[in-house]
């Protein structure tokens, strides 16, 4: 029965918080991006850069699926 209560809006949720982790790693490769182009590492910024730019096409499928779910009220469960 419990699962039942667990709609939209539990999941629009879920996926926010998702996408809020996802913004804080994006910040945080930006400014590690930012200390690899300043040291030089050639190697390093390549990875970091590969990263960075999978992560924000990452959130931006995830952004995309929140806007396209319905705006249901949340519970906290």
């Amino acid at each position: 029965m419990r699962a039942a209560m667990r709609g939209a809006g539990w999941i629009k949720g879920l996926r926010e918080a998702e996408a809020q982790e996802l913004r804080r790693e994006i910040a945080q490769l930006e400014l590690d991006f930012i200390e690899a182009a300043n040291s030089g590492g050639k190697g390093k910024l390549h990875d970091i850069a590969h990263s960075l730019r999978w992560q924000k096409a990452r959130l931006e499928r995830l952004e995309e699926c929140l806007a396209a779910m319905p705006a249901g009220k949340t519970t906290s469960a």
